[in-house]
Order: structure tokens, then C-alpha cells, then sequence
């Protein structure tokens, strides 16, 4: 039996030489190396070997395999090496030829909006503040005057992760932690994400506002509309019409919406204002006594103002969008338009 591996093996390397190209190497391989090839032939009769004799022709078939798949290796290179400089040979550059150009990626509205709006209160001497994302029961109702019982609770459909851990519902949880740990004057504003329990065309699961207080010893209502009505002329035109209705907030006293006059129609009545002229762009007041009762301030002595505004309900405004979904989408086509 291992005469016939010499001769197979000689007859193999004899022929491996005339091949020309890949094609018949892929060939030649499967012809001897191949599940029913010429050695897998020779190897089926190696059961009727004695067992002395099995470990020294295993070996022996081994390393016949072994030459020929390394005669083969070599020859598929060289050919893959042959292919390549042919190829690299008939390639022409035109050098040139103008470079491709790659597109620059660009700020998503949400952030441009939220940076504008910083920018704007920070022109103010508003001071920027975060806050965590998972907040205690204590920090996003309770300090600000919404005991478990009240009923302002059910407008906030929050997201427990715990009986008293959260996700905060809003950044006014911000204003406590300032407050507990800073002394008046306060002028700061809380950007960052919020998420409530709500989704369609103009709420999502997540979203973000910016919540800003003015905090010291002879802060007015008068205060509140000066600075809201110098953000809002700055943020949308300077002629802009604003108006404040009465509200109700639990952490202010008293409370105020604030409405901005339509921007789509400028005010003769549209599908977005739903035929009233108006929107409304946030919400505001003066800082509660429980409030201020629970970071320890004295409300005889200070009085301040808290307001609050959704970021992509602004970034809908200013860029005429009518689904809130979009921001989340990341449709290059609608990205890119910003």
C-alpha cells in the first residue's frame, strides 16, 4: 500500500505542474484531495492493514496530503498574486478627477433649539444646572408640593421603576436640589430629558424641557413677565404677541400659561392653533411658600418665579412641524433639512 501512495503522490506533483490557471487547481484538488478523490480511495483499504502497520501508513498518508495541499496553497497565491497585477495593470486613475465629497453631518433640531434656548437665559445671567434622570418620589412631587394624595399626581402618567423611584417627569426636580444646597440670589435654568407615560403626534414617551427659576428678596410677577416676554421676542420676532392666562400649577402661586400669538397664521386663525390665533409655549408662576418651605428659604423674606417650557414643542413652532415623532424617526431626509 505505500508504494501506490508513492506512485499517487508522483503522479500528482507530476501533474500539478501543468496546471494554468485556478479554476484547474480547484479541480486537480477535489480530483486527489477531494471526499472521493484517489487518496480517499487508497485510505478506505487502510482497515485491512495489520495494527502494527496502521500508525506508520496513517502518518505516511498524512504527510502525502499535507505536500500536495501545500503545492496547491502555493499555486492558488501565486495565480490570486498573477490575477491582481493583471488587473491593477488595466486599472487607469484620472488624478484629476475632483475628490468625492462627503456629506457633513449637522446638529439635530432638537439640540439646535435647546441651544438656542440656553444661550438666550444664559445672555440673561442664568446659570445652567442638571440633575438626575431617576428621581426619588420625594424630589419630583413631594418638595414641590404634590402630596400622594393630589390629584396633579394623575396628569403626570410617570414611569416607576420602584414604589418611591422614578423617572422624573419633568426638571423642576433641578429647582429643589439648587435651592437645598444654594442661598438666594438664584437666577438658573434646568435643561435635560423628562418622561411621562404618553404617546402621539405631539407627546412622546421621552422628551426634554428646560425649567428656570429667579430666586431673592424682591422678586415680582412683574419680574416673570419681563424676562419671559424678552426670551420669547428673542426666540421667535420681536413682534411677536404674548399674552398670560390665569393657571393652575401646584408648585406656583399664583400660576400662568403663557401663550405666543400663531406663528403659522399670525393669528387670523389656522389648523395649528385650531382657529383661536394662539399657542401656548410654557407655563410659569411665583414659587409656592410650601416650596420654599421645604429647601428651607423663608417666603416672607424671599419670593421668586418658576417657569417651564417643552423643547420639541418649541423646535415644532419655530420649524413649522406638525408630528412630534419626526425628531425621533432620524429620517436623514427630514434631518438634513435643518
Amino acid at each position: 500500500m505505500k508504494e501506490r501512495l508513492l506512485q499517487l503522490e508522483k503522479a500528482a506533483l507530476s501533474e500539478i505542474s501543468s496546471l494554468k490557471n485556478k479554476e484547474a487547481v480547484l479541480e486537480f484538488k477535489n480530483k486527489y484531495l477531494g471526499r472521493k478523490g484517489e487518496l480517499a480511495a487508497l485510505t478506505k483499504e487502510f482497515g485491512k492493514l495489520p495494527p502494527e502497520e496502521r500508525p506508520i501508513v496513517g502518518e505516511f498518508i498524512n504527510s502525502i496530503r499535507g505536500r500536495i495541499e501545500e503545492r496547491i496553497n502555493n499555486l492558488l497565491t501565486a495565480f490570486a498574486q498573477s490575477e491582481r497585477e493583471q488587473r491593477l495593470k488595466g486599472e487607469k486613475i484620472d488624478a484629476t478627477l475632483p475628490g468625492r465629497y462627503l456629506a457633513l453631518g449637522k446638529r439635530h433640531p432638537i439640540t439646535q433649539v435647546m441651544d438656542e434656548v440656553v444661550k438666550i437665559f444664559s445672555g440673561m445671567g442664568f446659570a445652567v444646572a442638571e440633575g438626575p434622570e431617576i428621581e426619588t418620589d420625594y424630589y419630583n412631587f413631594e418638595a414641590l408640593n404634590i402630596p400622594k394624595d393630589h390629584p396633579a399626581r394623575d396628569m403626570q402618567d410617570t414611569f416607576y421603576i420602584g414604589e418611591d423611584v422614578l423617572l422624573r417627569t419633568h426638571t423642576s426636580p433641578v429647582q429643589i436640589r439648587v435651592m437645598q444646597n444654594k442661598k438666594p440670589p438664584l437666577r438658573v435654568i434646568a435643561p435635560g430629558k423628562v418622561y411621562r407615560r404618553d404617546s402621539d403626534v405631539t407627546h412622546t414617551p421621552m422628551f426634554h424641557q428646560v425649567e428656570g427659576f429667579m430666586v431673592d428678596e424682591t422678586i415680582t410677577f412683574g419680574d416673570l413677565k419681563g424676562v419671559l416676554t424678552a426670551f420669547l421676542h428673542s426666540l421667535f420676532r420681536e413682534d411677536t404677541a404674548i399674552r398670560f392666562r390665569p393657571s393652575f400649577f401646584p408648585f406656583t402661586e399664583p400660576s400662568a400659561e403663557v401663550d405666543i400669538q400663531c406663528v403659522i397664521c399670525n393669528g387670523k386663525g389656522c389648523r395649528v392653533c385650531k382657529g383661536s390665533g394662539w399657542l401656548e409655549v410654557l407655563g410659569a408662576g411665583m414659587i409656592h411658600p410650601m416650596v420654599f418651605k421645604a429647601v428651607g428659604y423663608d417666603s416672607e423674606r424671599f419670593s421668586g418665579f418658576a417657569f417651564g417650557l417643552g423643547i420639541e414643542r418649541i423646535a415644532m413652532l419655530k420649524f413649522g412641524i406638525d408630528d412630534i415623532r419626526l425628531f425621533f424617526e432620524n429620517d436623514v431626509r427630514f434631518l438634513r433639512q435643518f
